[in-house]
């Protein structure tokens, strides 16, 4: 459109042609063919350039052309249309502006022409307009229109992977407007949800799939959403009267506008997956657990039970009663079933895992739960604290401390622990007459009231004449 709009086709001539342009010298003629254009071409009826003239900053190889045939300074797809140029010219044929490519020493050169012959025998004129700048812009043009369609196709891509990530999931998604409450859209699963046929919640109430007692919540969660990231979710009443639906919201923009995607679950699902949840928790947990039925018999116990009481699987033990594995013979689970009888917990009991046939069994700690109602559920938390007994005096050793008398409750009978204590007191007198003495043995056995072969005698016993004899 613009090679026609510059050409000569349709323009009205000018009206006294011969009185305007009769005393046209060959200077004036000269200085309209540099003015109509960047570049100036004169070609004889060979097709050679027998001038030029133009800018040699902006054309430095223009100089170089004259005495070669035009079409040789042109790259090869531009020939034929200088060939039709020059053909034009001779039968005096209308011209329009042509775009060629010359060979230029830093690439091509493009410049768009239009022929305008001399008369018969004389030759013609090329008039030329550098296309460089328009070039450019129209490289840049294709480079965004380039661009924009990869963009436009990455977003196909992602709205066909959204569109299938959205019909193909399991879970309820409705995305509704925040303004008018109509859904948008809504997935096959949110459908089914519902009971409605697919294609069928787009454009309606959002609200009016709940029941009138649950919409006036529903819309101040909805509200509460818009305005803060932290909402917990809601329960609500579908319309038909079926189980209640757990509704989390999230608000977003799009286009302008305001909307809102609403993830749904029914409460037994949630239930379904938090149980299952838990259950994976305590079948991975490090501790020992244990369920067990009113009368302490063995429902579930996880892996830590099962290896901790060396059984090889959990149905070895499910319906046998945990006090063949927990406890002391004579000393079983009563008294931890009077707690939770009466307090509905016990903490950190002190007990035995596998004690029988003379083997005193591993040294647990124990913590147990109770459930109310008609058939209440016994859960144990058991964890060996072997380890932590060895900074512990052992049976045959005398306690340190009072709380270390205590911690023996449970593991050995009263009558040991009343004589754990009586080594207790008689150690610790032993200690301070030393120590007040500053490790006199003469002086402390006369403290203490025995003598000194009694005295060395309890030394040794307790372990201490290595200590005295090193301080001495």
């Amino acid at each position: 459109m613009a090679a026609r709009k510059n050409s000569l086709e349709g323009k009205q001539p000018f009206a006294r042609l011969d009185q305007h342009f009769k005393s046209l010298t060959g200077e004036v003629a000269a200085k309209f063919a540099m003015l109509a254009g960047d570049i100036a071409l004169i070609i004889d009826d060979a097709g050679a350039i027998i001038d030029v003239t133009a800018d040699p900053v902006e054309f430095p190889d223009c100089n170089a052309w004259i005495g070669r045939s035009w079409v040789d300074t042109v790259t090869i797809e531009s020939r034929p249309k200088i060939a039709e140029m020059l053909a034009n010219a001779d039968r005096g044929v209308t011209q329009h502006w042509r775009q060629v490519n010359h060979i230029a020493s830093d690439g091509s050169l493009p410049v768009r022409y239009a022929v305008v012959s001399m008369g018969a025998g004389a030759g013609c004129i090329a008039f030329g307009r550098d296309m460089r700048d328009a070039a450019g812009l129209q490289q840049r043009l294709l480079q965004a229109q380039q661009s924009l369609e990869r963009d436009y196709l990455q977003l196909r891509q992602l709205e066909s992977r959204y569109r299938l990530l959205f019909d193909q999931s399991a879970e309820p998604v409705i995305i509704i407007d925040a303004d008018t409450y109509r859904v948008r859209e809504a997935n096959p699963a949110a459908h089914k949800l519902f009971g409605a046929k697919p294609g069928t919640l787009q454009g309606g109430k959002f609200t009016a799939l709940f029941s009138k007692p649950a919409r006036e919540p529903l819309i101040a969660f909805l509200g509460s959403v818009m305005v803060s990231s932290s909402v917990q979710p809601i329960d609500a009443e579908p319309v038909d009267g079926g189980e209640k639906v757990l509704l989390s919201a999230s608000a977003f923009r799009q286009r302008g506008g305001h909307f809102l995607l609403v993830r749904l679950a029914s409460s037994n699902r949630i239930a379904g997956e938090t149980s299952a949840a838990t259950l994976s928790v305590i079948e991975a947990m490090p501790d020992a657990f244990v369920l067990t039925d009113a009368n302490m018999v063995i429902q579930v116990a996880n892996a830590a039970f099962v290896e901790l009481v060396g059984a090889a699987t959990v149905d070895q033990l499910r319906g046998r009663p945990l006090s063949e594995f927990v406890g002391r013979p004579g000393i079983g689970l009563d008294l931890i079933d009077g707690q939770l009888a009466k307090h509905d917990i016990a903490r950190n009991v002190s007990t035995v895992i596998g004690a029988k046939d003379g083997f005193e069994g591993e040294p647990v700690e124990l913590s147990a739960v109770r459930t109310d109602g008609d058939d209440p559920v016994h859960g144990f938390v058991i964890r060996p604290i072997g380890r932590r007994l060895r900074d512990l005096p052992a049976p045959n050793d005398t306690p340190r401390s009072v709380e270390q008398l205590t911690e023996l409750v449970g593991r050995m009978s009263l009558k040991d622990i009343v004589r754990e204590s009586t080594d207790l007191i008689e150690r610790l007198c032993i200690e301070a007459a030393l120590d007040y003495t500053t490790n006199n043995r003469a002086s402390a056995a006369e403290i203490l009231g025995l003598s000194r072969q009694s005295l060395y005698s309890k030394l040794h016993r307790y372990g201490l004449g290595n200590l005295v004899d090193a301080i001495d």
